[in-house]
């Protein structure tokens, strides 16, 4: 990329913990504390329509039980997405996203779409969510980053929408990672925070890549993470770190 057009504090699953994640509601709140980057999840309906939920099953965050992957969208749209999380967003339903591109374009904000694949659908979440992303951000300046830790998934992308930013998400440093970065033309990678060092930082930028962390949630780790010279932080914590002093 020309530069780099993301801001470095970004908010998880909207602000997953104050607000039920993957939710309108959570980007609202997000967006109340100050931030103007969001990181959410996608997957596919059983009729193909990308919407934002991280768990395989509806188990967790909904008032349904049993796979995502099974129900329409015209189904999944009639869930309660917010009850789980208290009563003030019993009702609030699961969102599309084309939803969230309104709201993310409506107010300037950036995004970061983590293609989340059920299994055996990595190739076909990983192309869907590009070319509805790349149609839903159309003349947008600052595109959505599609990342995954899911090289399948960022490869479907990548065949689909060449143009979009992509990023690969890690929990481990496995042989090969910074090759494989490379392979899948990615633009950044996120680390899991604890992976994170000045020999990776310097390595990711000395080849032009940027460095983001997940999931930073106090202080000494954000200050440290920081000091490594990160693109983005990723944080649950909305509510204690203000984006604009970082």
């Amino acid at each position: 990329m020309d530069r780099w057009p993301y801001p470095r504090w970004i908010a998880h699953r909207g602000a997953g913990k104050l607000a039920p994640e993957n939710t309108l509601a959570a980007f609202r709140v997000g967006a109340a504390c100050g931030y103007r980057a969001f990181e959410c999840d996608v997957k596919l309906s059983a009729d193909g329509a990308p919407f934002l939920l991280h768990d395989a099953t509806l188990d967790r965050t909904t008032n349904r039980r049993g796979p995502a992957a099974a129900l329409t969208w015209a189904e999944l749209a009639r869930l309660d997405a917010g009850g789980w999380h208290g009563r003030t967003f019993a009702g609030e339903p699961p969102a599309s996203l084309d939803a969230v591109a309104a709201f993310v374009r409506a107010n300037g904000y950036a995004i970061n779409l983590e293609i989340k694949p059920v299994p055996g659908r990595a190739a076909e979440t990983g192309d869907a969510v590009a070319r509805h992303a790349a149609h839903l951000w159309a003349g947008e300046t600052v595109p959505p980053l599609l990342s995954s830790f899911e090289p399948e998934a960022l490869e479907a992308a990548r065949a689909a929408v060449p143009a979009l930013p992509r990023a690969l998400l890690l929990e481990r440093l496995a042989d090969g990672w910074f090759e494989q970065a490379r392979a899948l033309g990615c633009v950044a990678v996120v680390f899991q925070y604890t992976l994170c060092d000045a020999a990776v930082v310097a390595r990711l930028h000395g080849a032009g890549l940027k460095a983001l962390a997940y999931t930073v949630n106090d202080p000494a780790s954000a200050q440290w993470l920081l000091g490594l010279g990160l693109d983005g932080l990723i944080t649950d914590a909305v509510d204690r770190f203000a984006p604009a002093l970082g």
